[in-house]
């Protein structure tokens, strides 16, 4: 009998796994500051705030593409250190500013869409660096370990973020962030990777790389049926997101520490989510599972729509939150490590470049929708609007022969046992060559939480 191999003795992947924790501590800790910043300090109006949402999301939609062909030409390692340096310097920027009395609204949008850009370049190479680390049979229990661990950093970093805006105020709070992506850059540096075969990469060509990427996911219904159920996930939660703090500072009246204590609660939601996510996908099958996270998502927004000021609400919020972030963990885990296990080692980036693009593609549009029908027809509408969207990507997963997948596939080109034949894997490009795992810093654990 094989005995499983402990993923936490595997040092390459503790180490992987303890610079991404970091950075994922750093972001909920912005997540939870930069809100607070631009509405109390700066007095952000509803439209300002979906501006700034906007700018931030923007980069993944112009540049997830082309940072999917470099993170498969390139050396990963030095394209995640490069994108953790460049953020720690622009939010730097803030408290430095925020010091001498000289900081603006506009220069909170720079930063954001600063960082935007290097964290794009980051996680495309962090994302696709993962099957490298771990053979192929160890990518379900890789991503339900980073699921938990991103959650638990998430949920530490959402209440540290509330800690030192109290302390210190939210501009100087930035300073844990900053703190993140030098631990990040300097784990990363430190961890060993055996050379791999990589496709050669001729200089000039960068967009046929980025076809080669898109026809890969075109060809194959899995990885094309689970990039649309991203794109439209992401295009609802951005609806919600961006009036979503907003809303709960301004209209339901939570205070700056209650905000950060709500989001931490509802992120330990996505550790028990990626830690069923494995139990979950043999008892039931990856398909189903995903099928049932999906159709609880809009159920979870009741609270939210139905609230108003008071502790039992900021509860029930909280509790709603817990279950969301769950079904997104499980669902998230679940999908990821489908894609990662049927597509190839030298088209890993491309392949998740391509969902980047899709799914950031639809935020920046979401984000300014959500700010002109905030405006025009009040938030708690544009909320219920979001809502209801939470259903097209239910529609298309049933829709679609891949919620009926019973058996995770293990290898690029072979179905599942009970799918064999029916769900054919995509072709691997000519010169990539096989080897025996987690999302953007936006949605790396929860793929799309508040």
């Amino acid at each position: 009998m094989t005995v499983p191999v402990s993923l936490w003795r595997h040092r390459t992947f503790r180490r992987y796994l303890s610079g991404q924790a970091a950075s994922v501590t750093g972001s909920a800790i912005s997540s939870m500051v930069i809100p607070v910043l631009a509405v109390l300090e700066l007095d952000a109006s509803t439209a300002e705030v979906a501006w700034l949402t906007f700018l931030g999301q923007l980069p993944p939609a112009l540049l997830a593409l082309h940072a999917g062909a470099l993170a498969d030409r390139h050396a990963k390692r030095h394209l995640m250190i490069i994108g953790d340096l460049v953020s720690a310097v622009a939010l730097a920027t803030v408290p430095v500013t925020a010091a001498l009395d000289r900081l603006s609204l506009t220069q909170l949008m720079v930063v954001a869409a600063v960082q935007g850009a290097a964290g794009v370049l980051h996680d495309a190479a962090a994302i696709s660096l993962l099957p490298s680390l771990v053979d192929r049979s160890l990518l379900q229990r890789s991503n339900s370990r980073i699921g938990i661990l991103f959650a638990i950093s998430a949920t530490a970093g959402s209440n540290l973020g509330a800690a030192l805006t109290a302390l210190l105020g939210p501009a100087r709070a930035l300073l844990g962030d900053v703190l993140s992506h030098l631990v990040s850059a300097w784990c990363t540096a430190r961890i060993q990777v055996t050379a791999q075969p990589r496709v050669t990469a001729e200089r000039g060509h960068l967009h046929t790389e980025i076809g080669q990427g898109l026809r890969y996911v075109q060809r194959d219904h899995r990885l094309r049926t689970l990039t649309l159920v991203n794109a439209t996930t992401s295009g609802a939660l951005a609806l919600l997101n961006t009036l979503w703090a907003l809303y709960l500072l301004r209209s339901l009246a939570m205070g700056a520490t209650v905000f950060g204590v709500v989001l931490g609660l509802g992120a330990l939601g996505a550790a028990a989510g990626a830690l069923a996510a494995p139990s979950l996908t043999t008892r039931y099958g990856p398909g189903p599972m995903m099928l049932t996270a999906l159709a609880l998502t809009p159920l979870t927004q009741i609270p939210l729509l139905l609230a108003s000021p008071g502790l039992a609400w900021q509860i029930a919020i909280a509790c709603a939150l817990f279950i969301q972030l769950a079904c997104a963990a499980a669902a998230g885990t679940t999908q990821r490590t489908i894609r990662q296990s049927i597509t190839s080692h030298g088209m890993q980036a491309r392949m998740q470049a391509v969902s980047t693009w899709l799914t950031a593609s639809a935020r920046p549009a979401a984000a300014l929708l959500a700010g002109g029908l905030g405006t025009w027809i009040g938030v708690r509408p544009t909320l219920v609007a979001g809502s209801v969207l939470l259903l097209v990507p239910l529609v298309v997963l049933y829709r679609s022969p891949v919620r009926g997948l019973m058996d995770m596939p293990n290898s690029p080109g072979t179905g599942s046992r009970a799918q064999a034949g029916t769900l054919p894997g995509p072709s691997a490009p000519p010169a990539s060559g096989p080897v025996s795992t987690v999302d953007g810093r936006h949605d790396r654990s929860t793929e799309g939480g508040p």
